[in-house]
């Protein structure tokens, strides 16, 4: 049987492989036509709405106006930065990785050094490489845990203390686009959740089982829609209100002490993300390459794109000179972490591989149709 070509953005270097994102009739992806359309956006008057919003959060608050869930990434320190700035008083809530690195913590410390109070919500960490060995196991995964936690953990705590609002970062149904309307506003709710929570869709009453029980999942069971509207909880999108750019956060963070990489990117382009544990996000940026045929390197280098920094040929160039990125340190980190082998390791992320995308000549793996003419496939 023949496998399917992939088919690339004529714009930015995004196949149609990548999930929520499809290629127009124009050749342009959805993210690309999202973006597009930012110009014609009046980010004055949607400024104007924000201080809505927290006049809003002020006239209901009990304590503290918002909460922000928070890694120490420069994303959340932007969140915080822009929450301080409009005047709120935070709660900032952190789920702790089981591989915080030094940098993680070092960030960490700093965002709250800005002036808040903050919560680090750290599970049960056998709990944790159960659960993160099963979804491996069922969708060659290791981030759903993760996701569940940061988009439950949240939301539990915003209920138990009367907080009412949420401030959470970008949309990515606004960012990537799609068909879905409804979900690329301001607003983060289940069907939100559902779609884009990078959960395949579970929610953890889906896990309880012989291997989980539902106190194991308690962490990661979230408050239903209806009961965030009776506590009177509005979950709201940052980047709806402000323009998003991953440049111009840095350089803004920065100016406030949130540290880069020193020894270059952890994974994809960027020195100053994805850098603050040992090998959840590395290892679920990988996996992208069995099973989508691209990596953290395509969404970066694209964002690039998109903003004006990159052109289409230079971002091609840059994916030559990288070459596929091999996260071996962060494969024994998993594999150690979950108790697996590196031969199980190997074998489950081997059932992962996209068969409509990927064939064998010889014993060597190639994609179809394949961004990059003279990839070392070797």
């Amino acid at each position: 049987m023949l496998n399917s070509p992939m088919q690339y953005c004529e714009s930015c270097l995004l196949p149609d492989t990548r999930p929520n994102l499809t290629i127009t009739d124009s050749g342009e992806c959805t993210a690309c036509v999202a973006h597009k359309s930012k110009p014609a956006i009046d980010w004055e008057a949607r400024k104007k709405s924000f201080q809505s919003v927290v006049d809003n959060a002020k006239s209901k608050s009990t304590g503290y106006d918002c909460l922000i869930p928070v890694s120490g990434g420069k994303d959340s320190t932007w969140q915080t930065l822009k929450c301080l700035e409009y005047g709120l008083n935070p709660l900032c809530v952190t789920w702790k990785t089981p591989c915080r690195n030094e940098i993680g913590q070092q960030n960490l410390d700093n965002l709250i050094s800005l002036g808040v109070d903050h919560i680090d919500f750290q599970i049960d960490p056998n709990v944790e490489k159960r659960f993160t060995r099963l979804a491996f196991e069922k969708y060659g995964a290791t981030a759903v845990p993760m996701h569940m936690a940061i988009f439950s953990i949240p939301l539990k705590l915003a209920v138990a203390f009367n907080i009412p609002l949420i401030v959470w970062g970008e949309n990515s149904a606004f960012e990537y686009g799609g068909e879905d309307d409804a979900l690329k506003g301001f607003t983060l709710n289940r069907a939100w959740l559902n779609k884009y929570g990078v959960t395949h869709g579970t929610t953890a009453k889906d896990w309880v089982g012989d291997e989980l029980s539902e106190k194991d999942m308690a962490p990661y069971m979230a408050p239903t829609d209806q009961e965030m509207e009776q506590a009177g909880i509005s979950a709201v999108f940052l980047g709806y209100y402000f323009q998003w750019d991953p440049m111009e956060i840095y350089k803004t963070v920065a100016q406030h002490g949130f540290q880069k990489r020193a020894e270059g990117s952890k994974t994809g382009l960027y020195d100053f993300a994805d850098i603050d544990d040992d090998f959840i996000i590395t290892l679920h940026h990988y996996l992208k390459w069995y099973k989508f045929g691209f990596t953290r390197l395509w969404d970066n280098l694209s964002l690039e794109i998109r903003n004006g920094r990159l052109t289409r040929d230079q971002g091609i160039q840059k994916i030559k000179e990288i070459g596929l990125e091999n996260p071996v340190d962060e494969i024994t980190s998993f594999c150690n972490f979950t108790g697996m082998s590196r031969d199980e390791f190997n074998a489950i992320l081997e059932k992962f591989r996209n068969h409509d995308i990927w064939y064998q000549e010889g014993n060597v793996w190639k994609i179809r149709n394949f961004l990059i003419e003279d990839w070392s496939w070797a």
